[in-house]
């Protein structure tokens, strides 16, 4: 079994500064960048859960989820990775949108 708590604290840690953050910082590009950020760990999760199926976009529900949608599209990939590597790299993955989104 791999651990991916590196991966869940990461996105835990990021979802808490969304939350905490002014809503001008959500608007000049955080939440946006919450959004694609959440999108592509639901792609992840979706293409290895069900190889070969287009994947699913995850609706943008506004920047007041943005938080959210990470934390459930974060959770969810944790559930199904299968290797360190794959969890380093999501880990990354996670800070750099971070720093990105400047929370």
């Amino acid at each position: 079994m791999v651990d991916t708590t590196p991966l869940t604290s990461a996105v835990d840690r990021f979802a808490d500064r969304l939350r905490a953050a002014p809503q001008s910082r959500l608007q000049r590009g955080a939440a946006a960048e919450a959004l694609a950020l959440a999108r592509e760990l639901a792609r992840r999760a979706q293409l290895a859960e069900q190889p070969g199926t287009e994947p699913r976009e995850m609706p943008d529900a506004g920047m007041f989820a943005a938080a959210d949608q990470i934390t459930v599209a974060g959770h969810d990939l944790a559930l199904v990775l299968r290797s360190e590597d794959e969890v380093a790299e999501t880990v990354r993955l996670v800070e750099e949108a971070q720093h990105r989104a400047g929370v």
